[in-house]
């Protein structure tokens, strides 16, 4: 006995958002993260960063 495969569409077969829906999802997520955008950052992520700074500091030096 053998299950049924399931047809997927590919991605470019989704019907675009209208400019709506588009607008209310921007809307959204804009204010649902616009706290976070203001919190300080956390000491591990602000470590890392300064990482990823001085090792991109050092490329563009050689």
């Amino acid at each position: 006995m053998t299950k049924p495969v399931a047809e997927t569409k590919p991605a470019s077969a989704a019907p675009p958002l209208s400019p709506s829906v588009r607008r209310h999802l921007g809307k959204s997520l804009r204010s649902h993260y616009a706290d976070s955008l203001t919190e300080p950052v956390g000491e591990r992520l602000e470590t890392l960063i300064d990482r990823l700074d001085t090792s991109q500091d050092r490329a563009a030096r050689s």
